[in-house]
């Protein structure tokens, strides 16, 4: 005896709880003196960007991205000569041009240095040195630029 459409569950690995995840919320935007405010500067870091994030930012499409890994998400988004944007202390944080590789918000400058390297996909080695404000030393990171040229988020 065959016994049908007695599982109404249609979820895979009939999970009775599946839900679909909430849609991710990209992280709040401010200036450099609103979103470093009271924050230890040697605690700020450079943090990935998400689809998100990218998304609130206007996209990736015609700009570079600085990245930590080949494969990674943007840690710092821009245009050459133009404006950027970079997210510490959980915050994406629009920086203007502040002259060739320079950009800066507040007391916040970040500049960023083309090396002569190519990683192992093929992506040129850049330098991103990241100067928070009242910063006793600078942060450098080593990592990759990605040009979207053309690619949406």
């Amino acid at each position: 005896m065959v016994t049908v459409g007695c599982d109404r569950n249609t979820a895979l690995g009939y999970d009775r709880e599946a839900q679909l995840d909430p849609a991710p919320t990209p992280a709040p935007i401010a200036p450099a003196p609103v979103a470093l405010a009271n924050v230890a500067p040697e605690v700020v870091k450079p943090e990935t960007m998400s689809t998100a994030d990218t998304a609130a930012l206007g996209g990736r499409e015609g700009r570079y991205a600085f990245r930590l890994t080949e494969v990674g998400f943007p840690a710092f988004l821009f245009e050459p000569g133009g404006s950027g944007a970079i997210k510490l202390n959980g915050t994406l944080i629009p920086v203007g041009a502040a002259g060739p590789g320079r950009f800066a918000s507040g007391d916040l400058l970040v500049t960023t240095r083309s090396l002569d390297e190519e990683g192992s996909a093929g992506l040129q080695v850049m330098e991103l040195v990241v100067v928070p404000p009242q910063a006793k030393d600078e942060l450098g990171y080593r990592g990759y630029i990605k040009c979207y040229d053309g690619e949406a988020a």
